[in-house]
């Protein structure tokens, strides 16, 4: 199978999850996250969650972050340039819904790709190396090239790994990928 037919694929198992089963498998991710090493770092980039696409519900590993008094960092996408704008989320920062359904921070204060510390990061598939599989545009493949190198990125999927998929070297591999049921660690 080639990336387009991943895609499609997951996609498609997306589809029949139920919001109760959205929210289910979302907090299970959310608490297994606890497990990880990454709680002793200051700035978390988080990604908000595309209702219409079924993504994890990140709002519950917000509640985590917020309880543990971390920056959390979110993002603005230009889909003419392919690049985001990471804005700290504050009390006061007011969330649009894009004309893509991503809720994004109409303004605030910018953050750099150099501050982050850890990275959560949305995909559709990835594999038992690391090597993850999202919508295409390459948005988060050049994010995270721009992060310092110490970055932490850890997946978030609502499926098991795939044994191998299709990579390119301008991908960029994970750290950690957490599904509902298993922390994967990847070296």
């Amino acid at each position: 199978m080639n990336k387009a037919d991943f895609r499609r694929k997951y996609k498609e198992l997306r589809a029949t999850l139920t919001e109760e089963e959205v929210d289910d498998m979302s907090m299970a991710i959310a608490n297994q996250s606890l497990a990880l090493p990454i709680w002793d770092q200051t700035y978390y980039h988080l990604f908000l969650t595309i209702s219409e696409k079924k993504e994890v519900n990140t709002e519950f590993l917000l509640h985590i972050l917020l309880g543990r008094d971390k920056s959390v960092v979110v993002s603005k996408s230009d889909f003419n340039t392919h690049k985001m704008q990471h804005i700290l989320l504050q009390e006061n920062t007011e969330l649009k819904i894009s004309s893509y359904g991503i809720p994004e921070p109409i303004s605030g204060i910018d953050i750099s790709e150099k501050t982050l510390d850890v990275v959560f990061v949305p995909l559709l598939a990835f594999d038992k190396k690391g090597h993850r599989i999202g919508y295409g545009k390459g948005f988060y493949d050049r994010f995270l090239k721009s992060c310092k190198k110490e970055a932490i990125f850890v997946g978030l999927s609502f499926f098991e790994a795939e044994d191998k998929l299709p990579n390119e070297e301008t991908d960029v591999r994970l750290d950690y990928c957490i599904s509902p049921s298993k922390l994967y660690e990847f070296t």
